[in-house]
């Protein structure tokens, strides 16, 4: 069966998705299945109370588009409405902690000179600076998302399952400068980002990254040599 023309009224991804399901007779929990994350998180998109995650930072996009049987743009387009008609002019500002983090990777010099500025355009300035910082940071995760056999073996090394840590990135690659915790800094950007510094007077940020040591996948043992 192939998804009946989208109306013309704003639709939103939960009730873009509830429809499909309905029209196609399956469940969410076999959606949730297919996209590889706990059934709770389809659950939460379809009533709201998750927002669409970005489109460029994520992988579920043509997953549920595939499951679902939906044009190609279908669930991009509801989730990039719904994003921007939640989006707010005035975001809060990051959290005082997680800016003194943010503020410890940067060139000490220019760190000084950001602690010392003050005012709503002085906020606003280190926000975008922050934004920035994490979309790079966001980059590099998402490539976690393609390479399921270093995911698996991080989950193993940290005790947990596959399930629960690509959640973890797909959690992370949808914050923002004023969402982003404590926590996403210590598990994913402080890895990863070595060094930061910016040119306040042209905007132009440099970002050193942590050297990403390829995983060494464990050799299968040697054969005794025969006598």
């Amino acid at each position: 069966m192939t998804s009946s023309p989208l109306p013309k009224q704003a639709l939103t991804l939960g009730g873009l998705v509830r429809r499909r399901l309905r029209e196609v007779n399956r469940s969410a929990a076999q959606l949730a299945e297919a996209v590889q994350v706990p059934s709770e998180y389809i659950d939460d998109l379809i009533t709201g109370a998750r927002r669409p995650p970005l489109p460029a930072r994520t992988d579920i996009y043509p997953k549920m588009t595939s499951f679902l049987r939906l044009s190609r743009n279908d669930l991009t387009a509801c989730a990039s409405a719904e994003r921007a008609a939640m989006a707010s002019t005035d975001a809060p500002a990051p959290a005082a902690a997680v800016r003194r983090l943010v503020l410890d990777l940067c060139e000490p010099e220019t760190a000084r000179t950001l602690e010392q500025r003050r005012g709503k355009r002085a906020n606003a300035e280190l926000t975008g600076f922050i934004q920035r910082l994490l979309e790079v940071t966001q980059g590099a995760v998402l490539r976690l998302l393609d390479d399921q056999i270093s995911l698996r073996l991080a989950a193993s090394e940290r005790g947990t399952t596959y399930m629960v840590l690509r959640l973890k990135v797909l959690e992370f690659l949808d914050v923002t400068a004023d969402t982003l915790t404590t926590d996403h800094f210590a598990e994913f950007v402080r890895p990863r980002i070595a060094r930061w510094d910016v040119d306040l007077e042209t905007g132009v940020l440099r970002v050193s990254l942590r050297s990403q040591e390829p995983r060494q996948r464990p050799r299968a043992p040697r054969a005794p040599a025969s006598s």
